[in-house]
């Protein structure tokens, strides 16, 4: 026994270094053979040269299964030049969300301030707005507005008539009608710029100030906002487009379908020539509303935005503390006529969500961005892409990201 407890004492070292010399089980990563297909989706379209970069996260139940980072945060200056030392990007990067502004912001204030009794969704918009006040607007709801079917217009180029909010909420006050009310779904940013000025009446605060302080505090969200180089120690922001190259066809190409007669494109010249970094794209935002409205300007990152979709799978709770009720977030998230919530996009038919379960909300930006909610298997997928930095293609649009997103999407369903 002595002789068995030396020999014991002797090899116990050599056990010891060679036990911490093992290495430990890799973690859950990109070569994982379930994430294998998101992997390759993403890193294809990074190495094919259609987008710079993106961001990804996977989250099912308290579980991230899959987040990983690609590409650059910025690969082409104004003149489509290649940069000479490219930033690689992180899940740390913010993105211009664009739409996803109408959910992630302007929906969920509506949905607080329902919440709280300070009003309705079925409330008439001229019960606040005294524009809508009219007999041809009359019936028109906040429901309507978010649900974008209220009979305004698609687009409309603020900017050429409005250069503050104030004079933004007066001219979308005077445009007339474009469809009848209630009858048809036609997706209008000014329906959620109105939003936005509800949000301020009824608060008694300016949108960026109630967004803040009542829904991306409390929730923890600390990297969401309007204007981050104004609001300073954001260093990591993913570039946009070079300019408005877009929107400024829009205006002057009649075969988009958004010119408007009786404006004319060359009447204001206030275009911007630059690569856009923590400015947000959308001219309506920039251009008239100095870069806030409730149409769009957050901006957030993947991080942030699982704090939101926590929540509302979590039905209403931050941990074991009321945020919303839960019948509040019920209501919705119920379908319409149209396929659609409140605020968000609930049809299976779209690219998004292709063949996603019933229950299922998601909603796109512009920029390249998109967020799916699947709360039937309690799981969700973030997606941030800046496809704008490409520049515009040969036909002038930018890159089509619907069938990357239905690829992604059906992956995430089979996990």
């Amino acid at each position: 026994m002595h002789y068995r407890l030396i020999f014991f004492l002797l090899l116990a070292p050599i056990i010891f270094v060679f036990s911490q010399s093992k290495p430990a089980p890799p973690p859950q990563s990109a070569t994982t053979k379930k994430f294998k297909t998101l992997d390759s989706l993403l890193q294809s379209e990074v190495n094919g040269d259609k987008i710079p970069g993106a961001v990804i996260q996977v989250k099912k139940g308290k579980q991230v299964l899959f987040q990983r980072a690609y590409g650059l945060s910025q690969k082409y200056n104004a003149q489509h030049q290649l940069l000479p030392n490219p930033e690689p990007t992180t899940a740390e990067h913010l993105y211009d969300l664009a739409s996803l502004t109408k959910v992630v912001g302007t929906t969920t204030a509506i949905m607080l301030l329902v919440d709280q009794g300070l009003l309705k969704v079925d409330d008439p918009v001229g019960q606040y707005i005294p524009a809508f006040d009219t007999p041809e607007k009359s019936k028109i709801t906040i429901r309507h507005l978010l649900t974008h079917s209220a009979g305004l217009r698609e687009w409309y180029p603020l900017y050429y008539r409005a250069s503050n909010k104030q004079e933004t909420y007066r001219l979308i006050g005077e445009l007339p009608l474009a469809f009848p009310v209630g009858k048809q779904r036609r997706y209008s940013d000014l329906g959620f710029v109105l939003l936005g000025q509800i949000i301020e009446q009824v608060s008694k605060m300016p949108l960026e100030q109630f967004l803040d302080q009542q829904v991306f505090k409390p929730l923890g969200m600390l990297h969401t906002t309007y204007n981050p180089l104004k609001k300073g120690g954001f260093s990591k922001i993913a570039a946009t487009s070079h300019g408005n190259p877009y929107e400024k066809r829009m205006v002057y190409d009649a075969s988009l379908g958004f010119t408007v007669k009786d404006l004319d494109p060359k009447q204001w010249d206030g275009w911007r020539n630059y690569t856009l970094k923590g400015e947000v794209n959308d001219g309506n935002t920039w251009y008239a509303n100095g870069g806030i409205s409730g149409a769009a300007g957050l901006f957030s990152t993947v991080g942030d935005l699982q704090k939101l979709i926590d929540m509302l799978l979590a039905k209403g709770k931050i941990g074991d503390r009321k945020f919303i009720l839960a019948q509040t977030i019920e209501q919705f998230l119920v379908k319409d006529q149209f396929n659609n919530g409140l605020g968000w996009m609930m049809d299976p038919s779209n690219p998004v969500m292709k063949n996603a379960p019933a229950g299922t909300f998601a909603h796109t930006g512009f920029t390249g961005t998109s967020i799916v909610v699947v709360p039937q298997s309690n799981i969700s997928l973030i997606v941030l892409i800046n496809r704008q930095n490409m520049g515009l293609s040969g036909k002038g649009t930018y890159y089509d990201l619907g069938p990357l997103r239905q690829k992604l999407i059906a992956a995430v369903l089979k996990l």
